[in-house]
């Protein structure tokens, strides 16, 4: 694909990594000397030191040849007027916003509703992508399966993906593959094991050891037995703390709180108006939480004004007005007996020392919220449960929007150089009525899903891929135009 990225930030920045990564032409504009530099010197795209709201700019980046328009400015409205801008010359044009402001989607949602079928309604933009909404989401999922470790769900489906660590002692502590069914006979896949800072397709010879992070491909009602099996294991999480209560914290205390209000306003978790149920798909990985028991949730916010606002929305929660890094406060008896603590301040820094922090003091498991994946990986050093890389997130969505014919979905899981790749067989593709023993990647893969008639299984050896039905793969980074080629209609 074509793609014109507008601003050069952490998310930009990571987004044209990835894209030029997966070989597509990538063209970045940024307004910044200093980024603009940066950038032109350690990605492999083309930069344009240059304003992004001006049509000549957009020409230069070859817009007009482009397929997709993406804009990650500081500026909400600035993403909006450029998009805008191009969608006046280029209608056919993906063009996809990342904004903050809540009444901007609340407006592209209901502009959406009444528009015709298929016409975005607010200044042509396809997509919008909310950053605290999306790493809400992937809170909520993980505290539905007991915050034991990192947790990718496949709406539609009723399969995840389960990262943990394997703790020293645990039945999969010293076990060869070849012999996982006698320790856990469910149906289940290891698709990929961490070892050491590298990441590696594992086969029936691998033996796992403490300290690996595997990630486990099973249904969701399995997720928390094989998170066991790892050794991961503690009490219902009862009473949730949440530390900050800016707007992320907010919305995480309101699926916590009110799952059932998932969909509606203020929270609009529910992403169907700004995007079709056609091209969902399977790979919404965000999912909503499904109520299992009565919580009790503490929300711990510095600032007092937001705090009754808090109070005002929440009358369910206690909330607190203090602050986390008082060591006075933490020995107080009211955060006692946490089962878990949620830390989503704006401050990754803060959020990491107060979760391993807390954790020490006896609180059962941790969420930590932080910019990047370089952090992410500090925070599960440091014994962090699961760690929600904000820019990842926003870059996941992005790519999930941006996905070829054949490909409809992507996300990057490890050390970022394996991809989950959803795909769906086109009529006449190579693939099409040929078996699954017969499928192999260059550089390795496994089918883990397939998708048939809105059926979901792990295909076995007599598996024989059908025009329409829409599969997970997992393979190395660099194996998109392999999978094209595999999945896609040739001309």
């Amino acid at each position: 694909m074509r793609i014109v990225v507008i601003g050069a930030g952490r998310v930009g920045f990571s987004l044209c990594q990835r894209l030029t990564q997966e070989n597509h032409d990538v063209s970045l504009i940024e307004s910044g000397e200093e980024r603009a530099r940066y950038a032109s010197n350690r990605l492999d795209c083309r930069v344009i030191h240059d304003e992004g709201n001006n049509i000549r700019v957009l020409e230069d980046a070859d817009i007009a040849k482009a397929d997709a328009l993406v804009c990650v400015t500081n500026s909400d409205e600035l993403n909006m007027i450029i998009c805008g801008l191009a969608a006046s010359r280029y209608p056919r044009l993906i063009k996809i916003a990342r904004v903050r402001n809540n009444e901007y989607i609340r407006f592209h949602r209901a502009g959406r509703q009444d528009s015709p079928a298929g016409v975005p309604a607010v200044l042509g933009i396809d997509h919008f992508i909310h950053p605290d909404v999306e790493a809400a989401r992937w809170v909520l999922n993980a505290v539905d399966r007991g915050a034991m470790g990192d947790v990718l769900s496949f709406p539609g489906t009723p399969y995840e993906l389960g990262s943990v660590d394997i703790v020293p002692g645990s039945p999969l502590d010293g076990l060869s593959l070849l012999n996982y069914r006698k320790v856990y006979p469910g149906e289940s896949l290891i698709t990929l094991v961490e070892r050491g800072g590298e990441s590696f397709l594992p086969g029936g010879a691998t033996v796992l050891a403490a300290g690996d992070r595997v990630h486990i491909f099973t249904k969701g009602e399995n997720t928390e037995a094989v998170f066991k099996l790892a050794g991961r294991d503690g009490p219902e999480l009862r009473k949730i703390g949440i530390v900050g209560g800016s707007q992320i914290g907010a919305l995480i205390a309101e699926g916590l709180l009110y799952p059932e209000r998932q969909g509606e306003e203020p929270g609009f978790f529910d992403d169907s108006a700004a995007v079709s149920v056609k091209k969902r798909g399977l790979f919404s990985f965000l999912r909503a939480l499904r109520p299992k028991i009565q919580r009790k949730i503490i929300i711990i916010e510095q600032d007092y004004g937001l705090c009754k606002e808090l109070s005002a929305r929440f009358p369910d929660a206690l909330v607190l007005n203090e602050d986390i890094s008082d060591e006075s406060f933490v020995a107080e008896e009211r955060i006692n007996g946490l089962d878990l603590i949620i830390t989503a301040t704006g401050r990754q820094e803060l959020n990491i020392i107060t979760a391993v922090y807390l954790k020490s003091r006896g609180v059962g498991r941790a969420i930590a919220l932080v910019s990047g994946t370089g952090y992410g990986i500090i925070a599960r050093q440091l014994g962090v449960n699961v760690v929600i890389p904000m820019g990842q997130v926003v870059v996941d969505s992005i790519l999930s929007r941006l996905s070829g014919n054949a490909v409809r979905g992507v996300h990057r899981i490890g050390d970022g150089g394996i991809g989950i790749y959803e795909l769906e067989v086109a009529p006449e593709a190579d693939v099409a009525e040929k078996p699954i023993t017969g499928f192999q990647l260059s550089s390795g893969g496994l089918v883990m899903l397939a998708n048939r008639g809105g059926d979901s299984f792990i295909p076995r050896g007599d598996y024989v891929f059908k025009a329409g039905d829409r599969v997970i793969i997992i393979a190395r980074h660099g194996s998109e135009k392999e999978l094209e080629k595999c999945f896609a209609v040739h001309p």
